[in-house]
């Protein structure tokens, strides 16, 4: 099973599509949506989901991946529901990057400084960061300097920020998803 986390445009057609590739590794690709809007509801409700998703699914290799903001979700709930994650693109900083796109942007900074203290280093190597070298919306060298102390890290010479086409890094998300 994959749970996968859209960006801050939820509604992107683009959603899909990467939900239909990513069929090619595992056929159950489960979207876990959230509003974007309302962080420390979103938190709620994407551990709540997360838990059911997992309750009902039998995989013993469960995945969570998300992109852009996605990626800042599927960070933080695959840690605290000791699931693999892939965080493609990830917005790391929305409370700064994302003002005037996103409301109540100072419960995004609440939310990193409350999540377990110092998780990443008890996270080491149970994520894989993909990173776009063409992003246009992320500054993607902080991004690899902030992770990659404790995640593996590959760059894309090609995707753009979204990210609307996996195929070159399915074998990779499929070898990591089995551990």
């Amino acid at each position: 099973m994959i749970l996968y986390l859209h960006g801050f445009d939820a509604t992107s057609p683009g959603n899909h599509e990467k939900m239909r590739q990513l069929q090619f590794i595992d056929k159950d690709v489960r979207l876990v949506s959230y509003s974007t809007q309302h962080p420390k509801h979103d938190m709620q409700q994407l551990l709540n989901e997360v838990s059911r998703q997992l309750q009902q699914s039998d995989d013993t290799a469960p995945l969570i991946l998300g992109v852009g903001l996605g990626a800042f979700w599927a960070e933080r709930i695959g840690f605290l529901n000791g699931l693999r994650a892939v965080l493609i693109n990830p917005n790391l900083s929305p409370e700064i990057n994302m003002v005037g796109q996103i409301d109540r942007p100072e419960e995004y900074a609440d939310i990193t400084s409350k999540c377990v203290d110092k998780f990443r280093s008890k996270n080491e190597g149970k994520a894989l960061v993909i990173l776009s070298r063409s992003d246009d919306v992320n500054n993607n060298a902080q991004v690899y300097d902030e992770l990659s102390e404790y995640y593996q890290v590959i760059w894309d010479e090609d995707q753009p920020h979204k990210f609307p086409v996996l195929a070159s890094q399915l074998s990779t998300i499929a070898s990591f998803k089995l551990g």
